[in-house]
């Protein structure tokens, strides 16, 4: 097995150094990714069965498979362990029972079952990065393989339609710490999760939020329109619904996992509650303002659920770069990740 990982680290160093990436940076950035996170997933996917000729294979399609297909077989190989992750999830709470537990499990004794089942979870603890203002960190509490989706990023989900309502989110660089951007535009704000809670509940992150537009705020102002903000059922004790605490690794280290774009689709009823994200604002108004040339769009045919016309949530995950045991996870986040700039490629 270690021969074949082996090939496969070979592979992602040829792909990182592609010449023309300074041109087109974020464009690039995406791509690439997309065809490592492609890579590793579908290693993962292979199992410790896993033959030579395999590793042959998916080498093989990465560097012949269009970007499109790339994207498609990465949001399948995510979602499949996703769907795992909810199942072994449902087996902790829900036992044998159509019906929430009369005993509630602890978060930390949930946290605890969920690495006997899938041989991982998380904790948030004090951050070995020797940087002033690491704070705390994010641990991966187990062993995880290569390409395995080991944290979900959480809380409430900005498109571009609602720039000005996000809370520390201005041209001048994020105060907020917790925010995070994909590559099509879609802002991430983890603050009003925080460390999650110790039941099942309605989540609207009303706590942190301010749905008043602030006029210094990235985006443009909202016509004769009210914002409509609901919340969903949330587990909130969901112990991977960790992914903000990663810190950046320091000059002397390297990152261990990648941010992975997932969009969940939402007629997956039986995984909603275990997914923590929940979206701001009118989505019929957000998607009529897609166009308005503020965000990369990386194509309408680029997954399968916009193929399908299926409603999705527009999340992140992190995906494992390396095997993991009992350490720090660290987060290599480019300025971009952190910030939308509409002049930006």
């Amino acid at each position: 097995m270690a021969s074949l990982f082996n090939r496969f680290q070979d592979a992602v160093r040829v792909l990182a150094k592609s010449p023309t990436f300074a041109k087109y940076r974020r464009k690039l950035q995406f791509e690439d990714d997309i065809n490592l996170l492609f890579m590793y997933t579908s290693y993962n996917r292979l199992g410790k069965d896993a033959e030579e000729a395999d590793a042959e294979d998916i080498i093989d399609m990465a560097s012949k498979a269009s970007f499109a297909d790339q994207l498609t077989l990465v949001q399948e190989n995510v979602h499949d362990q996703i769907k795992n992750f909810c199942t072994a999830m449902d087996g902790i709470i829900l036992p044998g029972s159509a019906v929430p537990e009369k005993r509630p499990v602890k978060r930390a004794e949930l946290s605890q079952r969920l690495k006997d089942s899938i041989g991982y979870s998380l904790d948030v603890k004090p951050s070995q990065i020797p940087q002033g203002e690491a704070g705390q960190g994010l641990y991966l509490n187990g062993e995880a393989n290569v390409g395995a989706v080991i944290a979900l990023y959480p809380g409430v989900i900005y498109t571009p339609a609602y720039y000005q309502y996000v809370r520390g989110y201005t041209r001048l660089g994020a105060r907020n710490r917790y925010l995070i951007t994909r590559y099509d535009g879609t802002v991430i704000d983890a603050q009003p999760w925080g460390y999650g809670g110790e039941t099942r509940e309605m989540f609207d992150g009303s706590t942190m939020l301010d749905t008043r537009p602030n006029t210094e705020m990235v985006g443009k102002p909202l016509e004769n329109s009210q914002v409509k903000f609901d919340g969903e059922v949330l587990e909130r004790r969901n112990p991977l619904a960790l992914a903000h605490f990663a810190n950046n690794p320091s000059k002397e280290t390297l990152p261990n996992v990648m941010v992975c774009p997932y969009d969940f689709p939402l007629t997956e009823i039986d995984m909603r509650a275990y997914i923590p994200n929940i979206a701001f604002g009118n989505a019929e108004e957000a998607n009529a303002r897609k166009s308005d040339g503020s965000w990369f769009t990386w194509g309408s045919r680029s997954s399968p659920s916009d193929d399908l016309n299926v409603p999705v949530l527009k999340t992140l995950v992190l995906v494992a770069t390396t095997a993991l045991h009992d350490e720090e996870v660290l987060l290599h986040r480019p300025t971009w990740y952190t910030s939308a700039d509409e002049e930006e490629d």
